[in-house]
């Protein structure tokens, strides 16, 4: 339906003193019912990785920003704004091939994405770190399901977002895996729902640096986590807020531990497969985002809020979608303090005995 094309003539004879010319224009502009109408939800989910009502409860949200002042015959509506953008996040084609398939210029495309990413982060409540009793509890205890860890707030780790080599600073965007990419920081809950999200950093960033630097961290350091803590891999320093594995677990105790730990903090890492195996523009597989580094940090966060609203409705992946594993990062030597190795102590006892 979408690449269906309808033939408007219009006449300028009047005007111009030429003939009548013949324009293509996009039955998907003109027409005044919607892939929302006409596909089924196995389809929509498949084409835009999100069901009927969350697009529909898009559309609401970003009606009001999206209508262009513009006196065209033919200015794109809200909703095929949307649903280019959400075509582009789950497809990650380039432009002009996304374009082609719509019936759309590629600069269409470009203001749309771009329209659409800048109402989507305006949506930032819907990517929150837990707050109250209730809120904190209902973590816990869905951490604590998990492998009998008590008081986990959540899971902490970074992912590469590959991009487009920059024009300016190339160097520091090259990640350990030899590509340009900019390195996200996310926290998760329980259910895979992103709590935190940091999306600044180049890719030679190093995710110990990332925590370092974050707002989360001074949270933590101010005693905002209310004695729960975050799970993390080695990577990050150890702290009494902070837990990380044993790098040589020498008692049955330590290994239990690291056991607990690692299928505790898989959530991150299914959550962060599935992130972008639902918006393939943040995947390598599809060639990364190819647009400037400012641009494709506001996708990844963009997506991040998406990917939330698509949890909180159960929108599960198509059947066909295999989830990437990422392989473990080589990290640097852990940074320990010794409030984090008596926290850690102190939590093998209470969970192992002594």
């Amino acid at each position: 339906m979408a690449a269906r094309q309808r033939i408007v003539e219009l006449n300028d004879r009047r005007r111009h003193g030429r003939r009548s010319q013949t324009v293509y224009v996009n039955a998907f502009i003109r027409s005044t019912f919607s892939p929302l109408d006409v596909l089924s939800d196995e389809a929509l989910i498949r084409k835009y990785r999100l069901n009927r009502e969350v697009i529909q409860e898009l559309c609401a949200l970003v009606q009001p920003h999206l209508v262009r002042a513009t006196r065209r015959n033919f200015a794109l509506s809200p909703t095929v704004q949307l649903l280019a953008a959400l075509r582009f996040y789950a497809s990650g084609s380039f432009f002009e091939v996304l374009g082609d398939g719509l019936g759309l210029s590629r600069s269409s495309i470009s203001r749309a994405v771009t329209a659409v990413t800048q109402v989507l982060l305006q949506l930032t409540a819907r990517v929150t770190f837990p707050v109250g009793q209730a809120a904190i509890a209902r973590v816990n205890e869905g951490f604590h399901t998990i492998a009998g860890i008590p008081r986990v707030i959540g899971a902490v780790d970074g992912t590469l977002i590959p991009i487009a080599s920059p024009s300016e600073n190339e160097p520091i965007y090259i990640c350990r895996k030899g590509f340009a990419a900019v390195n996200v920081q996310v926290v998760c809950d329980h259910e895979g729902r992103f709590t935190d999200v940091v999306a600044k950093w180049p890719g030679s960033t190093h995710d110990s640096f990332m925590w370092a630097n974050c707002g989360l961290r001074q949270v933590a350091e101010d005693g905002g986590f209310g004695g729960c803590w975050l799970l993390g891999d080695s990577g990050y320093p150890l702290r009494p807020f902070l837990l990380t594995p044993f790098l040589q677990a020498n008692t049955p105790a330590e290994v239990q531990y690291n056991i607990a730990h690692s299928r505790s903090r898989t959530v991150v890492e299914r959550a962060i497969g599935v992130w972008k195996q639902r918006f393939r523009c943040l995947s390598k597989t599809a060639g990364g985002l190819q647009l400037h580094p400012t641009k494709c940090c506001a996708i990844v966060v963009a997506t991040a809020i998406l990917h939330n609203m698509a949890v909180q409705a159960n929108v599960q992946l198509p059947d066909d979608v295999v989830l990437m594993e990422e392989p473990d990062a080589d990290h640097l030597p852990a940074d320990v303090h010794p409030a984090g190795v008596e926290a850690r102590q102190q939590l093998l006892q209470h969970m192992f005995g002594p």
